[in-house]
């Protein structure tokens, strides 16, 4: 039972490694296919030419033996017409004489058996006896050919039936005819022909069929893996060519050598190159103009805007010795600069980003005191909108993280909910396994429609440009956490319904450095972790 159950799982090895070698190599699946192909093309040309050669030399074997058996019979007829007996005894001494002298082939192993029975229909008194040659037996002879003998005694009768020798079934042209016997009737002789050498002929054709199947088979396999080799060699080179120009590595090149269409596929791949990495170089260059001029300007107002908030928190202060109209336009001015103030910082964050200047300082904190502390911030902007937050949190959830930059994402997140819940309670889930760690902000408000889930990290996107924003912000915020949700090696997903509210998920590795490859909470309701 347990060799049964190691050659089960040996087998289900070998099936899954061949399952792989087949999904993952081209040239093994064409290989595989041709082979298989051919051995079935081999095999039905084969078994049609075996089964022709096989009809051809029965026919053949049939033919002659109707012609020799009519030869033989004219013969034992001109014996019989010939001879003076009269007596049983004399006419069995006959009949035998014939039957050794004009019937019986010679040699050890006859090429025919001859079998002399009384006629169907005959009514003689005189009986003379059965007589067989070569050792055959009497039994040999069918009923079926001996009525076909008698339904029709002019014509010889012919069949193919199968006859025991040397204790093997072997088939046997059967022809039947039959004599006068003066005194005694009609005789039948039926003469047993085994196709032992038609065997053999056919035995050695199958031997080389398969033989020269095989040959073919290997053949035609070894053609294909050198033809696909000379195809695949080439792609394979494209794929590892086009890792590397994806890794980063642009002046990687396809050699091309020819003019054939492998050629021409390497001389196209090769100038596809050299347009992205031209295009990449401009974007680059152009990237890097945006981000110095996004630095320079942010820098540059810093300057401005600290005096311009100096003279604006003056009056703001004073605001109550102006007429109603100047109180709320300085009123409508602080808060502007507030709006500004938080772009400015969002833009000096973001330029940071693009320029690679972000760093982590991480230390081992448990996200439930951050999401606390989060929440608290957040409850005066809850409780305007008329929502309630509500913190589910399954055990510990303790991680190596900058808590400054995850406190921020998870801001983003709940004011987020806030102003898009529609005054439904918001959920805030957490949980840790598998060396992760999962916060997921939940609300019930106006959802996303589809393909937006995918948008909304995108700087300054807003899936409703006529929303107010209740709490100034500066489309920038989401972008900014996934930029820190990445530093992490972390992950930063959403989901949401039209109608039915949205879900946000933060998941970041337990240990700091480390990669995911799940997340502790599902992000959609059906989703399993």
């Amino acid at each position: 039972m347990r060799g049964l159950r190691s050659a089960a799982r040996a087998i289900v090895r070998m099936s899954s490694a061949l399952m792989r070698t087949w999904r993952r190599s081209l040239q093994f699946r064409v290989v595989t296919t041709t082979v298989l192909l051919g051995i079935m093309v081999v095999s039905l040309l084969g078994s049609y030419l075996y089964n022709e050669i096989a009809t051809g030399l029965q026919d053949d074997r049939i033919q002659t033996s109707e012609y020799e058996a009519r030869a033989l019979t004219t013969q034992a007829q001109d014996q019989w017409d010939s001879t003076t007996a009269t007596t049983v005894q004399e006419l069995n001494q006959a009949a035998s004489d014939i039957m050794k002298s004009k019937l019986t082939p010679p040699g050890p192993e006859p090429s025919r058996y001859v079998v002399m029975l009384r006629g169907v229909k005959n009514n003689s008194p005189t009986q003379l006896n059965a007589l067989e040659s070569g050792g055959l037996g009497l039994s040999a002879v069918t009923r079926d050919i001996r009525e076909k003998v008698a339904a029709d005694p002019t014509h010889q009768q012919t069949m193919v039936s199968d006859v025991l020798i040397d204790g093997r079934q072997v088939p046997a042209v059967f022809v039947g005819t039959g004599v006068e016997v003066p005194g005694a009737g009609r005789y039948d002789l039926y003469y047993i022909y085994p196709m032992l050498q038609e065997l053999r002929t056919m035995s050695l054709i199958s031997t080389a069929f398969g033989l020269a199947g095989l040959v073919l088979t290997a053949l035609v396999g070894a053609v294909a893996w050198v033809v696909t080799k000379q195809v695949v060699t080439p792609v394979r080179r494209a794929a590892e060519v086009s890792e590397r120009l994806a890794s980063g590595k642009l002046n990687e090149r396809m050699p091309a050598r020819g003019e054939d269409d492998l050629a021409l596929l390497g001389t196209s791949f090769n100038a596809m190159a050299d347009s992205l990495q031209s295009q990449i170089r401009q974007l680059e260059g152009l990237s890097r103009v945006q981000q110095r001029f996004v630095s320079d300007v942010s820098h540059e107002l810093r300057t401005p805007l600290t005096t311009i908030r100096m003279a604006g928190d003056l009056l703001y202060d004073a605001r109550a010795d102006f007429g109603p109209v100047t109180g709320r336009s300085v009123e409508l001015l602080h808060g502007e600069l507030d709006r500004f103030e938080s772009l400015l910082s969002d833009l000096l964050e973001i330029s940071r980003f693009d320029a690679g200047a972000a760093a982590l300082d991480t230390a081992p904190v448990d996200l439930r005191g951050t999401v606390a502390g989060v929440v608290a911030a957040a409850m005066p902007l809850a409780e305007r909108r008329g929502s309630t937050i509500r913190v589910v949190a399954h055990g510990p959830v303790e991680a190596e993280v900058d808590e400054r930059r995850v406190e921020r994402i998870l801001r983003n997140l709940v004011v987020n909910a806030i102003e898009h819940g529609d005054g439904k309670p918001v959920t805030v889930h957490l949980r840790a396994g598998d060396g992760a760690v999962a916060v997921l902000v939940e609300d019930h408000g106006v959802g996303l429609r589809p393909g937006e889930a995918s948008m909304v990290f995108t700087r300054f996107w807003r899936a409703d440009p006529a929303r107010a924003r209740t709490t100034g912000g500066t489309g920038l915020g989401l972008a900014i956490a996934l930029e820190d949700a990445r530093l992490h090696n972390g992950w930063l997903q959403a989901w949401g319904e039209k109608g039915q509210g949205s879900r946000f998920r933060l998941t970041l590795p337990q240990k700091a450095g480390e990669s995911l490859t799940s997340s502790p909470l599902a992000l959609s309701p059906g989703e399993r972790t």
